[in-house]
């Protein structure tokens, strides 16, 4: 039996990104994972996902080191200090912005300054075969060699590592490499740009040096203009410029990770690609957006939401790609996966599930977004209308839920979000933001949540049920604590009874039977946090909320899972659920927990 392939746990990972593509940086120095020049490209790096020909971009001392790392202060840009017995180096990653905004190709930069004594680097560029699905070759032209891999170009450039970097083949095709050394004072750099199935630019090195200082200055003025003012405001503000990150700045969608197929426990099967754009997810972020005072995101965000649906209406999809098309069904491909865990996958399953919280979802972005002083356009107020006359229609089907699960049941939390997306309706029309019926919208939400305490309710274990008629637990019936459907002693005793079986520690599992198929979900442990706070069990909420910060990697960031045994990260990553659980929480026991309970955080 051949020998498990070699990993890097997801931990050791700090993402930076442009508004287009995310790359996965390694403590190591080595970017594992970049798909270029867009998220959802076929990666032509992708060492993360296929040890032996994913490809990688390696940059790192020759001599053992260890190495410290961090934002700089208010950025998605990347610095990683590396000492050897000789000195000492720094490195500055970024995927640079342009003078007007965001690049039109991707360029990555990494910036290498001497610190202190002397340094030898090795840096390696090997590009890979796309998941096999291209076989990457250097293509010499009158202005040099690039790199061709499929309809994706790239070319390799810097200063003070000599102007043609030597090619020789390695495990997927040719590569390039080089070293230099370093020493206090001086400059180094290398460097990406890349399109797809667009001319090549082929930008000068000392452009893209000023570029990063350029960057760096594009992220501070982003910050400047983010507002929160709160308990754990340091991590709040990492986990806000994380989420840009996710942010497809071309559309304004929001991809729900930066990557594909990080399994979700060793058995492999819970494999999926979430490089699109979940209804979900794009509701709770806008209301997030929308908190920090953040306009432009949120009218994009919401602009491209509704012109989508309209584009493949009328009924809704539970996600969408980043463009605003539908999700294609799943391809699988022939590469081993992170630990050797497959399968290895591109596309989604889950699109054509009848899932009745994204009724709720919806409704619920365009209310916030009244709410903040904004007006909804004719169309879309009647799109409103309909999709709340919908809900009053579907509300007593059956659904997938919004754990995507193959049985179709009577999810309490679909209920729950058929009760919000009327709620909503109702509010909306009777400030005159969208037209319709709200006698009927008022009657049909009051017998929604009639049906749920008749059938999702469970006297014996004092808790709102999984579906109805049964006696299992689902987390996600907690973010109807902050919905408003229950802030009372059922929804408390219910916290308790998630608490009892699905929790470990300040992690939960996501339902009944979880803990046998995967690891604890990052999100539900944040939902419990903000639930405790909306029920008014203040000082348990900030105390699960201090725990829960402590186990984010080193720079901040969160994966969708966590082993509760030991700490690692799984799934997908960074996950923005896992962000938004986080934030929504912080600000929710902001504005409900008196202040002398937050005392300094």
């Amino acid at each position: 039996m051949p020998a498990a392939p070699p990993f890097r746990p997801l931990a050791s990972y700090a993402p930076i990104g442009d508004g287009r593509t995310v790359a996965l940086i390694g403590t190591d120095g080595c970017i594992d994972w970049l798909p270029l020049p867009g998220l959802t490209d076929l990666p032509v790096f992708a060492r993360l996902l296929d040890e032996e020909t994913g490809g990688c971009i390696e940059l790192q001392p020759t001599e053992e080191f260890r190495s410290e790392r961090r934002y700089l202060p208010e950025t998605n840009v990347l610095e990683t200090t590396f000492t050897t017995a000789a000195g000492t180096v720094r490195v500055t990653d970024a995927l640079v912005s342009g003078v007007a905004g965001r690049l039109p190709w991707a360029e990555l930069a990494r910036r290498i300054d001497g610190v202190q004594g002397e340094v030898a680097m090795r840096w390696r560029v090997q590009p890979g075969t796309s998941l096999q699905t291209a076989a990457p070759w250097i293509e010499s032209t009158q202005h040099g060699d690039i790199v061709r891999s499929g309809s994706t170009a790239f070319v390799v450039v810097g200063f003070e590592h000599g102007p043609n970097p030597p090619v020789d083949d390695g495990p997927s095709g040719p590569q390039l490499t080089g070293g230099f050394t370093a020493s206090a004072g001086s400059r180094h750099l290398l460097a990406l740009a890349a399109t797809h199935d667009e001319p090549l630019h082929l930008p000068a090195p000392h452009n893209i040096d000023d570029g990063i200082d350029r960057t760096i200055e594009s992220w501070q003025h982003w910050s400047a203009v983010f507002s929160y003012d709160g308990p754990w405001q340091a991590h709040v503000q990492r986990s806000a410029l994380t989420l840009k990150q996710l942010i497809h700045s071309p559309s304004g969608a929001i991809a729900a990770a930066a990557t594909t197929s990080l399994p979700e426990s060793p058995d492999g099967g819970k494999n999926w690609d979430y490089r699109y754009a979940w209804v979900r997810d794009l509701a709770y972020t806008t209301h997030a957006l929308v908190r920090f005072g953040l306009r432009e995101e949120t009218h994009a965000a919401l602009s491209w939401m509704l012109r989508t649906i309209r584009d493949h209406g009328p009924e809704l999809h539970v996600m969408y790609t980043l463009d605003g098309d539908l999700v294609p069904e799943p391809d699988e491909h022939d590469v081993d996966g992170w630990r050797g865990i497959g399968p290895v996958v591109t596309g989604n399953p889950a699109n054509g599930q009848l899932q009745l919280g994204v009724y709720g979802d919806l409704i619920a972005i365009c209310r916030t977004y009244v709410d903040a002083g904004n007006v909804l356009d004719v169309e879309t107020a009647r799109m409103l209308a309909g999709i709340a006359d919908r809900t009053c229609d579907l509300w007593r089907n059956p659904d997938s839920g919004m754990w995507e699960l193959p049985e179709l049941r009577h999810y309490t939390s679909s209920k729950m979000g058929c009760w919000k997306a009327l709620d909503d309706a109702v509010a909306l029309a009777e400030s005159g933001a969208i037209p319709g019926s709200a006698d009927r919208w008022r009657a049909e939400r009051d017998r929604i949540r009639l049906w749920i305490e008749e059938h999702c309710w469970s006297q014996d274990r004092a808790a709102y049920v999984f579906f109805a008629g049964s006696d299992e637990l689902d987390a996600s019936v907690l973010l109807h604590a902050p919905s408003g459907f229950d802030r009372g002693e059922r929804m408390s005793s219910t916290i308790d009874a998630l608490a009892d079986e699905l929790g470990a520690g300040s992690l939960m599992y996501r339902y009944s039977g979880a803990a046998a198929e995967e690891k604890t979900f990052v999100a539900c442990a944040f939902w419990r946090a903000e639930a405790l706070a909306c029920v008014g069990r203040h000082e348990e909420a900030i105390e699960r909320m201090d725990e829960l910060i402590a186990l984010a990697n080193d720079v901040g960031i969160y994966a969708e899972m966590i082993d509760a045994d030991d700490g690692t990260a799984w799934g997908n990553t960074p996950q923005a659920l896992s962000h938004l659980g986080f934030l929504t929480a912080a600000m929710t026991i902001r504005d409900i927990v008196p202040a002398e309970l937050l005392g300094d955080r």
